[in-house]
């Protein structure tokens, strides 16, 4: 199915709203959602909803969770998220953390203990509109260890992903490096799942080491694990996504003694750069659009067409889905109305909003 943003992000809203007895949150995480629909980042788009329903009702997602500022020492913040909603939570923290970057010309934002914080990417754009370069590292206390370590066959640690996001001159596309250190991300396996097709090659391993393309060994008994991102490359920034992000802020790395079902924890290291320190803001903005320039102005290989850099994808995704509405597969739709009724809002209502009712 084809659907309107808006009509979306409403039946999100209301599901949420009516789950949690929290409209301002539902609105906030909805719109956060659906945008990352709009990105063509469907992996955490409005199919997580099912997750964070089942968090909520486990008592694992605190519906009136708030970020508390624990300390700060100069440009140094350290937040608690207190299992609240990661995309009310993660918003406080990267408002604190843009404060902190404007007084100091720098921040490093220690983020702990928020439920699911969405699309990283989110929080570097935001970061690169007030003018700021931005690095995250994320690590994610998830119920399964989902990827395995490069040469092991056994999962031990997930997604953890890293973001890199570059402010260039006024009106002119920003760099945005979003990407998890697995293969793919573990709700583009999920999506696969659901609409019942392979995943690419190089993807996923089966419960015994061997490569498959079949997503089923991420969500069935015996279960396989996911594959880190250019080999041993993508495993050591892994690694460093659970010291950086779960270790220095306290709130842990992803051991089993601190993960359990129906709880998705993220914790964030998220540094943050004034690129006019030296007084060469001008010159460093402009310098990234010719660096652009040069870099896309590369002959386009054979069956490809055009180059593009990072950002251009979610920037091109955003277009053609703002304009001819955003891709639903039946099976993550029928997820969203099960939740629905699981709820107590109901699959009805869910329908008619979604219908334009």
């Amino acid at each position: 199915m084809l659907i309107s943003a808006d009509r979306l992000t409403e039946v999100v809203r209301a599901i949420i709203a009516h789950a949690s007895g929290n409209d301002e949150a539902a609105k906030t995480v909805a719109h956060h959602l659906v945008d990352a629909n709009l990105a063509g980042h469907d992996s955490h788009g409005v199919g997580v909803l099912p997750q964070y329903m089942n968090g909520l009702k486990a008592g694992n997602l605190k519906a009136d969770g708030a970020a508390t500022l624990v300390e700060r020492k100069g440009p140094y913040l350290l937040v608690d998220g207190n299992r609240g909603f990661g995309q009310v939570i993660a918003k406080q923290a990267m408002e604190w953390a843009i404060e902190t970057a404007r007084e100091n010309h720098i921040a490093v934002l220690s983020l702990k203990n928020s439920f699911h914080i969405g699309r990283i990417g989110a929080w570097g754009e935001m970061a690169a509109r007030a003018g700021f370069v931005s690095l995250h590292w994320v690590n994610v206390l998830s119920p399964n260890s989902l990827v395995a370590p490069f040469g092991g066959s056994a999962p031990r640690f997930a997604t953890n992903p890293h973001v890199t996001a570059v402010p260039a001159t006024p009106g002119n596309p920003m760099f945005v490096l979003d990407m998890a250190t697995s293969t793919i991300a573990q709700g583009k396996a999920r999506v696969a799942y659901a609409k019942g097709v392979e995943v690419p090659d190089n993807c996923l391993i089966d419960h015994e080491g061997r490569p498959t393309n079949d997503p089923a060994v991420m969500f069935e008994e015996p279960r396989g694990a996911m594959t880190t991102t250019g080999l041993h490359k993508g495993y050591g920034l892994a690694v460093a996504c659970e010291f950086l992000a779960g270790a220095f802020s306290g709130g842990g790395t992803h051991l089993p003694s601190r993960v359990e079902e129906n709880k998705v924890v993220n914790n964030m290291m998220a540094i943050l750069l004034d690129p006019n320190i030296f007084g060469h803001g001008e010159a460093f903005a402009q310098d990234v659009d010719a660096f652009t320039d040069w870099v896309k102005s590369s002959k386009p290989a054979p069956g490809v067409d055009a180059v593009m850099v990072a950002g251009d994808p979610e920037r091109k995704a955003r277009a053609d889905r703002s304009a001819n509405g955003i891709p639903i597969d039946d099976g993550s739709w029928g997820q969203i109305l099960e939740t629905a009724d699981m709820v107590g809002f109901g699959r009805e209502a869910a329908e008619r909003i979604a219908n334009g009712g």
